[in-house]
């Protein structure tokens, strides 16, 4: 009688550590999840902007179409990207990156430019979504940690194989050039 009362007890503490084990990668992968939103969303927020400022530059930069059609291109490639992973769109993000530097370096010859309120004022608000995007990375980036922690330690690995849950993928900048937030100062 006392072993199967031991054997019981064990058995729901086994059952109830389970659970707790599940729960906290749910907890996880919801965090991951909604990490990717918060990137999403400041992502998307940088990509409105970049059709006011091309407007905006277009006036004072006419021969500079190449410059232009950079960032056109590469705002158009990040909307396309829609469910593409991290790391997709990472690589696209970091293009878009470059080509919105490329084009605050040139605008930086154009004083009238650099003098137009609008201008100034995009360049703030620019400035701002990317350090929220920045935030953004850090987030979810350490959502990614937690959840990947847990899906490979011991004995939270058993339960998340049992119950397919699987590693997490980070958003990183593949190329060292594009992890630098564009400078949109003009002091």
């Amino acid at each position: 009688m006392d072993i199967l009362l031991i054997i019981a007890v064990l058995a729901i503490g086994v059952v109830v550590f389970g659970i707790v084990i599940y729960n906290k990668l749910v907890k996880n992968r919801q965090m991951v999840e909604e990490g990717w939103s918060g990137i999403d969303v400041q992502l998307k927020r940088r990509a409105n902007l970049i059709p006011n400022m091309l407007e905006t530059v277009k006036g004072y930069m006419g021969h500079e179409a190449d410059t232009l059609q950079a960032v056109t291109e590469a705002r158009a490639a990040v909307q396309g990207a829609g469910d593409a992973s991290p790391s997709e769109r990472g690589s696209l993000e970091g293009l878009l990156s470059g080509a919105l530097g490329r084009l605050m370096a040139v605008a930086e010859s154009y004083p009238d430019l650099k003098a137009n309120t609008t201008f100034l004022e995009l360049q703030d608000a620019l400035q701002t979504v990317e350090d929220e995007i920045q935030l953004s990375r850090r987030y979810y980036n350490g959502a990614v940690r937690n959840m990947n922690v847990s899906v490979e330690s011991f004995p939270s690995n058993i339960v998340a194989s049992q119950f397919s849950f699987v590693k997490a993928e980070y958003f990183e900048l593949e190329n060292e050039a594009d992890r630098a937030v564009p400078d949109v100062k003009f002091d």
